[in-house]
């Protein structure tokens, strides 16, 4: 399997373990009681939800299911948003410079393969693109 379809994998077909729900809902409870004081409910989907297979009808909302994953893993620190380290991080997946030149040159990379910003910057927003042409719902923000 390629590097980009086991991206695509943990994120479309990604789901909360029991000890993540339980953390994330934890988290989401103390942060709604103290920024908010009143216990209201956060507009954000609920962690233990189960989330169905991209289709036509129903993409992933890949924000959405991103945001999730760093609540249950109690890991708010990862910028999965710019960084593609962390957002491979985020997935369990080995953000090493061999891992993410083996995902240049999937995606089409012409650059030179070394880790620099310029190729960390472009994987990142090309990974985005590929998942909403995939049948995610990206951002606009995160595809450019």
């Amino acid at each position: 399997m390629s590097i980009f379809d086991t991206i695509k994998t943990a994120i479309f077909g990604w789901r909360p373990s029991a000890e993540e729900v339980a953390r994330a809902q934890a988290q989401q409870q103390q942060a709604q009681t103290g920024a908010h004081g009143s216990g209201q409910v956060s507009a954000m989907p609920q962690v233990g939800q189960p989330q169905a297979a991209p289709t036509a009808a129903a993409a992933v909302d890949v924000e959405a299911m991103l945001t999730q994953k760093m609540h249950a893993k109690g890991d708010p620190d990862l910028n999965w948003r710019t960084s593609i380290v962390d957002l491979m991080k985020l997935l369990d997946l080995d953000p090493s410079l061999a891992n993410r030149s083996e995902l240049a040159t999937e995606l089409g990379y012409s650059g030179a393969k070394d880790g620099s910003a310029e190729m960390n910057i472009w994987l990142h927003r090309e990974v985005m693109r590929k998942l909403a042409v995939s049948g995610g719902t990206v951002p606009a923000e995160l595809q450019h």
